[in-house]
């Protein structure tokens, strides 16, 4: 068994940035910009938005934090995507979801213009993506593609399942991976609450992706063995022992799982990882390749 290492996949892949974000500094360009809203204090938010802001400045991305408190209104919010979509400086937009019940996530969405969209989020990319086009990949699925990449994880020919149907990872990694491309060719079963007999379609897979968000969903008698599973699950589980008061767990029983595996992500330490490598790399493509929207 061997561990799909996201600490060491994601630093390849922002020291591969870092030294090309270098070059165009010395060429006399600027370098790429991420603008980042962050609305309230949801805790978990407030860690993503950290994190990335700190990478950013790892790997010489410009970043711009802007902060509202929750009762901003939708009009307001609106009115500084607008702004920043007019501003050339500004290469890549991200809003951080969960936003207030009383702001529309659908509108939020929309307005930030498909170049700038390095969530991947616009129905724009998304329809892109289904036409195999170039398009910004929302950035957990195409942080499993450079995760399994970089870890030479033949897809061809395999049978995948995704357990997870959400517009942000399951559909769109299913997607991506039935798709003739280097990293797709395989035969994707897409898994849900309605599923029967769930259990052993999940062992017939080769390549098992449990993104369902539930802790220790997918069990050992899920897997087949020798299989590849990653687990997208980041479940927050109350623990006393943690200062935190929480532990982090994914949705596979890692330790009841691993041993059956040739491969398996980690919580923490995969996907997640992974997932800010996949922003870094669209906000440097949204710079790069401004005239179309970049794949």
């Amino acid at each position: 068994m061997q561990v799909l290492d996201g600490k060491i996949a994601s630093a390849a892949i922002k020291e591969d940035l870092k030294t090309k974000i270098h070059i165009l500094k010395q060429q006399g360009k600027r370098a790429p910009h991420l603008a980042a809203i962050l609305i309230g204090h949801n805790p978990a938010s407030e860690t993503y938005v950290a994190s990335k802001v700190k990478n950013c400045e790892a790997i010489g991305i410009e970043s711009t934090l802007i902060r509202y408190e929750d009762t901003i209104s939708e009009e307001t919010l609106l009115r500084e995507i607008h702004r920043l979509s007019g501003d050339n400086g500004v290469d890549g937009i991200l809003v951080q979801l969960p936003l207030p019940a009383h702001i529309s996530e659908e509108k939020v969405i929309y307005a930030i213009p498909p170049e700038k969209d390095v969530d991947g989020f616009h129905p724009v990319n998304v329809g892109r993506m289904v036409l195999g086009m170039p398009a910004f990949v929302s950035a957990t699925p195409y942080g499993i593609l450079l995760l399994m990449q970089h870890y030479h994880i033949d897809t061809a020919g395999k049978n995948v399942v995704v357990v997870g149907r959400s517009n942000i990872v399951g559909t769109p990694i299913s997607i991506l991976l039935s798709r003739n491309n280097p990293m797709g060719n395989a035969t994707v079963t897409l898994c849900h609450s309605k599923t029967r007999n769930l259990k052993e379609v999940c062992k017939g897979a080769d390549i098992l992706i449990a993104a369902i968000g539930r802790p220790n969903f997918v069990t050992e008698d899920m897997v087949a063995d020798q299989a590849v599973v990653i687990d997208v699950g980041i479940n927050r589980v109350p623990d006393s022992s943690k200062k935190s008061g929480f532990a982090l767990k994914g949705d596979v029983d890692f330790d009841q799982v691993a041993p059956k595996c040739s491969y398996i992500s980690p919580v923490p330490g995969g996907v997640g990882l992974m997932t800010i490598a996949a922003l870094l790399m669209n906000t440097y493509h949204a710079f790069t390749q401004k005239d179309a929207v970049p794949s």
